[in-house]
């Protein structure tokens, strides 16, 4: 019997990892990637604070590091349901059981999709959703980032330090990000700006991206962009399914929390960018970890000093 499982390795698993252990808890962190979360398809942060800038996969080896410097676990694990009996929990991944005093979920969102026929097929073979991952393999080439938030924009301005060209297919006639780096996309020469158009057609040769049809969204007309890379930003949605027969999400799939970060059934906590909020960043995700990690330890000594 386990205290604490926390589902997810990014900001919000690690901090709670962090908290937990050290009070002394016995902690397992699971995951089905590698530890850190979005911090390693992100090429630079610059508003964690104490960090000026620093590359994502780097602040996400430092946290995974600290996180188990005081005894906590972290193994692979693809979860496919949590089943609350109570005075304990059961976490059940494809090939093992785990059972536990408390659960936190921290499992994040995951990218959503243009809906395009070849999609699916093509990822990996011209689409990709990890600029910093994949933008190396497009070196000298065109490709097309799909976004007007922070994150398409900070990929396409990554690419754009790769790349022949970046073409920035942008929904609306403004962008969602914030205006800093708005000012640095329209001042890189090779970033080129589409407002007001959206995907229409992905083209393909030989079973790769060959091209992009796009859409004017007022007048309809198209245009064909020869990109050999397409980075779709458009948004995200939480990971969640296995917690679907707990009926602890809201329409959108995020997870209500209290100021505890704990859901309506006790003992079972959510953190980071899966919980229901406003704001989703790294320092957020850190926070709730911490929050729900250190209540957790608590909870726990309560419940040994009863006994």
């Amino acid at each position: 019997m386990l205290d604490l499982v926390i589902i997810g390795a990014g900001p919000a698993g690690l901090a709670a990892c962090l908290y937990a252990s050290r009070a002394g808890l016995e902690v397992l962190v699971l995951d089905q990637g590698a530890p850190g979360g979005k911090l390693n398809v992100s090429a630079q942060i610059e508003n964690y604070p104490g960090q000026e800038c620093v590359a994502g996969p780097q602040l996400a080896y430092q946290m995974y590091e600290q996180a188990l410097s005081f005894g906590g676990k972290q193994t692979y694990g693809i979860v496919e349901k949590v089943i609350d009996y109570g005075s304990y929990k059961e976490v059940k991944c494809h090939d093992e059981t785990y059972q536990t005093k408390y659960v936190l979920i921290a499992s994040g969102t995951k990218e959503r999709k243009m809906n395009l026929e070849h999609e699916e097929e093509l990822t990996g073979r011209g689409i990709s959703y990890c600029a910093v991952c994949d933008g190396p393999f497009f070196k000298d080439e065109e490709v097309a980032v799909i976004g007007g938030g922070n994150s398409a924009l900070e990929e396409s301005l990554y690419l754009a330090t790769i790349c022949k060209q970046v073409h920035l297919i942008v929904r609306r006639d403004v962008f969602r990000a914030d205006q800093i780096i708005v000012d640095r996309v329209l001042k890189d020469d090779k970033i080129k700006v589409h407002l007001k158009h959206s995907p229409f057609q992905i083209l393909q040769e030989n079973k790769k991206v060959a091209g992009l049809v796009i859409q004017n969204n007022e007048t309809l007309e198209k245009e064909q962009l020869k990109v050999t890379g397409i980075f779709p930003f458009i948004g995200l949605d939480p990971i969640t399914d296995f917690v679907d027969d707990l009926k602890i999400t809201n329409e959108q799939g995020y997870i209500p929390t209290d100021e505890h970060m704990e859901t309506k059934v006790k003992g079972i906590f959510a953190a980071g960018d899966v919980r229901e909020k406003t704001l989703r960043q790294v320092v957020t995700a850190v926070n709730d970890g911490a929050i729900a990690g250190q209540y957790i330890s608590n909870l726990k000594k309560e419940g040994n000093e009863d006994e």
